[in-house]
């Protein structure tokens, strides 16, 4: 019992930390980069929506009530990174990530339930004909949850050390590493099945 616990969350910790998906990982920098540690309260509760958008879109495909084309999914998964990212560079300094759980809140739910479906199809797999879904989506959703906030935490240290130690502004750490992921996803949309 407690081995299928390990591993159901085991299993969300490393789907979060693959090297070979990194966009699940640029999506959670672009969307930390603007914050710093006294914010952890908001990014908690922005990674968590997108968890809750993620979890949601698997359960909904395990139980069959949704399904789509890969193809797509595939393709606007770099789409919702690239967003967030120009969203950074053009309000950077401006305190828009500031305002009232509004736009942000609501459009990380939804790139959360577009990341989800992206792994539907692995998911599924994985459930077999499980009886206990729900309890499987639940431990694999803690792991998703507990590998965002490692790198939550990693994304706010490093830009504690670059804005303290090394005197970057803020306005340029945000604009830097949202331009790094800009450039790492626009060959990600380019190269898509979806644009073949």
């Amino acid at each position: 019992m407690l081995e299928n616990f390990w591993f159901n969350v085991e299993y969300g910790i490393n789907h979060v930390l693959d090297i070979k998906a990194y966009d699940h990982v640029l999506f959670l920098i672009v969307l930390t980069v603007p914050y710093l540690f006294k914010d952890w309260k908001r990014v908690f509760l922005l990674v968590s929506m997108f968890t809750l958008g993620h979890t949601l879109s698997l359960v909904l495909a395990s139980y069959g009530m949704v399904s789509v084309n890969a193809t797509i999914v595939e393709f606007l998964i770099p789409i919702t990174i690239l967003v967030v990212a120009l969203f950074n560079v053009f309000t950077s300094g401006k305190g828009a990530q500031k305002e009232k759980v509004g736009v942000l809140f609501l459009s990380t739910l939804f790139f959360g339930l577009i990341h989800g479906l992206g792994f539907a199809r692995e998911f599924k797999m994985l459930l077999g004909d499980s009886d206990s879904k729900l309890v499987l989506l639940l431990e694999f959703a803690l792991g998703i949850e507990i590998a965002q906030i490692i790198i939550v935490f990693i994304v706010l240290f490093l830009g504690y050390l670059v804005q303290t130690i090394f005197r970057f502004s803020k306005r340029d750490w945000i604009m830097v590493i949202s331009a790094i992921v800009v450039g790492l996803v626009i060959p990600m949309i380019l190269n898509s099945d979806f644009l073949a």
